[in-house]
């Protein structure tokens, strides 16, 4: 049977051990002295998908990426099959990264990506201008706070003229992932 073993320091700081059935088992968190939110790792939500098909731009219409394959998702937080958005049910602040690349040939003027956040645009990524027969990308890296119920949040794309989203994971793809809790 396991046991919990508390300890502190003179100086406020501690441990809090579960002892396992053997010493090379146990589980140790240590508890700094200073006031803040202590984070266990399994409680920070994460998650990784991108296409699994090119998808079509409409010039000049803010078009919601649909990423529908997932490579994780930690907490079953991510919806790849109908709305392709991001709801983490830990309150806290997160690391979004988003990135939409053109197929070759396909993206001329500009275009750019952009995190909605429930439904409205928070914020906006590179605007890229492309002069080039090469596949550009436009990206975006943001922290949003998320009240852990109700919030979620999207990536969308627009361009100056119509383009194509390729389906290449290296270059394509939404990410989350929480720094700290709330």
């Amino acid at each position: 049977m396991a046991a919990l073993i508390p300890s502190a320091s003179a100086t406020g700081s501690g441990t809090m051990t579960l002892a396992g059935p053997s010493t090379n088992s146990n589980q140790t968190i240590t508890i700094p002295d200073t006031t803040g939110t202590m984070m266990v790792s399994g409680n920070m939500p994460a998650f990784s998908a991108g296409p699994n098909a090119t998808q079509s731009i409409s010039a000049g219409t803010w078009t919601k990426m649909q990423y529908n394959t997932e490579e994780f998702d930690t907490n079953s937080n991510y919806d790849a099959s109908t709305n392709y958005r991001f709801t983490p049910t830990v309150a806290g602040y997160y690391q979004i990264n988003g990135c939409a690349e053109s197929t070759a040939n396909s993206a001329s003027g500009y275009f750019l990506v952009a995190v909605y956040k429930n439904g409205s645009a928070f914020k906006y990524g590179q605007n890229y201008k492309s002069d080039t027969s090469s596949g550009p990308s436009a990206s975006i890296a943001t922290l949003v706070y998320f009240n852990g119920s109700t919030d979620y949040v999207e990536l969308y794309a627009i361009g100056s003229n119509a383009w194509t989203r390729g389906n290449n994971l290296l270059a394509s793809y939404f990410q989350a992932s929480m720094v700290r809790s709330a």
